[in-house]
């Protein structure tokens, strides 16, 4: 009997096992094991009979199987061709088969179709770039409910003057709104990763800002290399200066206008914060309304970020 029992503890995934897979850490592969916490998942996306639903990383397709009983149609981007092919055959031959669209290959390179929602475990290593993939598609999806490290999450909801306010937070924030649902600890994987998680829920804005994402992101990334500097003093960095001055000449020359005789970048810089009344501020504590105001006033004076 003993024996019996050491072997239910250390046994992984059933039919995994009589694949031969070993997980592969370098995809990030941590498979949702908890039933409750798939449950959960899929009634905070509100799952309807007529969504299509992308999930990326399905794994052994704990989520994915509860997925295809609920909506219209799963598309499942998986980069292990080991675990893409161990999908497929839990659904052969099944009334779920035909719900089910496998994507094989890399999420970031991959072509998206139209989707409703998305709901995912996300391989933690490609969470940021993940996010900005799927916020910046096109047509909006309605909602998307995804799992990530849980400081990764924090700075995901995190508002200005918050220690972990950052980039990531403005970047996000300016696309979606951004919601903490539930924390969610290690032993809830197979096998455990070294950190905790969080599920978060993003609502894209509809319709989205109006704004250039690559001049805001160009902006913010400028902003956010000293967060605790005033933006006089990280304006004034040679470096940003000369991308800037590069810019301006470029922006000129393609409307056929001449740079000014007596031009200099770091002035016209200043000025621009001085009459903003920013050039104090710091960007740790700055708002979205903040630097909208930044970006229209430096796009005005022809300076931009792309």
């Amino acid at each position: 009997m003993p024996k019996v029992k050491t072997e239910k503890k250390t046994r992984i995934h059933t039919e995994v096992q009589k694949q031969g897979i070993v997980f592969n850490k370098d995809f990030g592969q941590h498979i949702l094991k908890n039933p409750l916490v798939i449950t959960s998942m899929l009634e905070k996306a509100a799952l309807r009979p007529t969504d299509v639903v992308l999930e990326i990383g399905p794994g052994t397709g704990n989520m994915t199987v509860r997925m295809l009983e609920k909506a219209k149609k799963v598309i499942a981007c998986e980069i292990d061709t080991r675990l893409a092919a161990e999908l497929q055959k839990r659904v052969q031959a099944t009334p779920l088969q035909p719900k089910l669209q496998v994507l094989i290959g890399d999420f970031l390179k991959a072509e998206l179709p139209f989707f409703d929602l998305c709901i995912a475990n996300v391989p933690y290593q490609i969470s940021s770039p993940l996010i900005f993939k799927l916020l910046l598609h096109r047509p909006l999806f309605r909602c998307a409910v995804l799992m990530f490290q849980r400081e990764f999450a924090q700075r995901l909801v995190a508002k200005p003057g918050d220690k972990l306010y950052c980039r990531l937070s403005i970047n996000t924030q300016l696309l979606a709104r951004v919601d903490m649902l539930m924390k969610v600890g290690k032993n809830n994987f197979k096998p455990p990763p070294k950190v905790e998680s969080s599920v978060v829920r993003l609502e894209p804005k509809n319709p989205p800002p109006p704004v250039n994402f690559t001049e805001w992101d160009g902006l913010t990334r400028i902003a956010f290399l000293r967060k605790n500097k005033t933006l006089a003093a990280t304006f004034k960095v040679s470096s940003v200066i000369e991308m800037l001055e590069k810019n301006y000449k470029l922006y000129r020359s393609l409307r056929n206008e001449p740079v000014e005789d007596d031009f200099n970048m770091q002035e016209k810089v200043i000025g621009i914060l001085e009459e903003l009344n920013m050039a104090t501020n710091r960007a740790r504590s700055m708002d979205i309304d903040d630097f909208m105001r930044l970006l229209l006033a430096f796009n005005s004076a022809g300076i931009h970020f792309n």
